[in-house]
């Protein structure tokens, strides 16, 4: 375990010791028997905001509880997190993080120290929910009309363009950060820790010229003609936005999304963690919340908890250069 890992693990397991001497009668209690909460560290609005809302609704009706959502976004993941760790270990607040916080690099300027979230070190694995690509959007006012045409000018005039992300060191600014290195350019990130919605009156008034987010946070803006859509990160053109690019069109192999998972803090009993696991399945595999999610350009996987755990490692293998790269940048 690293020196800079948090004491959040602590304090789990010992509300987890706490939990092993509930009542009898609370521990044969069928699950669930009350309100359930979700915790996503992502504003009102956002892309993660929209799936937590659908998938709770979901839920409510399978368990027959009502499920809520609580934002708490803030401090690029931390904040969210813990709260979710420091909940009982009872199985009725679960946590659906978003992609940044697993991705943060430890120790690097900026970055909360109890970031990155590791599984299962910081909580208990449940289920995948969805997958979902990004968009990039340009002002109208700025003239940019395509990637190639940002490549060109960006190369033209480095770090005179800027663009509107949902924070530093998020999987929006990583993504754009991929894109500067892969397209040999530099622009400017402005963060938005308050998502899209934020953002979005400076991008049609021309004071930032892109702006890089979810599926759920731009299409909209982009049918609309409020902003001018240049492409997706999604390996393959979208339904319903097949006349606008992939960034694969442009550079090679180029192909990212975000993701969501479900987790709970760490001593939450394994029959509950199985439980919840079968039922989100079963969540994600209705023909109305699939609908849903494919509106905002999200796609559901089924994963065991142990197969969430080895698809954290594996992403977070796979953008630790990015991040080394991010860091090495960032003044100290």
């Amino acid at each position: 375990m690293r020196s800079s890992s948090f004491n959040w693990a602590a304090i789990a397991i010992a509300t987890g010791l706490i939990g092993t001497a509930l009542p009898v009668a609370a521990q044969n209690e069928p699950y669930p028997s009350k309100v359930v909460r979700i915790i996503s560290d992502s504003a009102a609005g956002s892309a993660t905001d929209a799936s937590a809302r659908i998938l709770a609704d979901k839920l409510s009706a399978i368990w027959g509880q009502q499920v809520l959502t609580v934002n708490q976004p803030g401090a690029g993941g931390s904040l969210s997190a813990r709260a979710a760790s420091q909940a009982a270990p009872d199985g009725y607040t679960l946590y659906m993080p978003a992609t940044s916080p697993f991705l943060a690099l430890p120790g690097a300027p900026g970055v909360a120290p109890n970031l990155p979230l590791e599984l299962p070190r910081d909580f208990a694995s449940i289920g995948f929910v969805l997958q979902q690509p990004l968009f990039i959007g340009a002002s109208h006012k700025s003239g940019i009309t395509s990637i190639g045409d940002l490549i060109a000018r960006a190369k033209a005039k480095p770090g005179e363009i800027n663009y509107a992300a949902t924070g530093r060191g998020r999987l929006t600014h990583l993504t754009m950060e991929l894109l500067q290195a892969r397209a040999g350019i530099k622009v400017q990130l402005v963060p938005y820790a308050g998502g899209p919605a934020q953002a979005m009156s400076d991008v049609m008034e021309g004071r930032v010229q892109l702006v890089l987010d979810a599926y759920a946070g731009l299409a909209s803006a982009i049918e609309g003609n409020l902003i001018k859509g240049l492409a997706s990160t999604a390996p393959t053109r979208l339904p319903g936005f097949e006349q606008l690019p992939i960034l694969a069109e442009t550079i090679p192999g180029f192909s990212v999304g975000a993701w969501a998972l479900l987790v709970a803090p760490l001593g939450t009993p394994d029959a509950i963690i199985r439980k919840v696991n079968t039922d989100l399945n079963k969540a994600v595999d209705d023909p109305d919340l699939r609908a849903k999610f494919a509106a905002n350009g999200a796609f559901v996987r089924h994963m065991t908890p142990e197969e969430v755990t080895a698809f954290v490692q594996s992403e977070q293998a796979t953008w630790r250069p990015i991040l080394e790269a991010v860091a090495k940048d960032v003044p100290k």
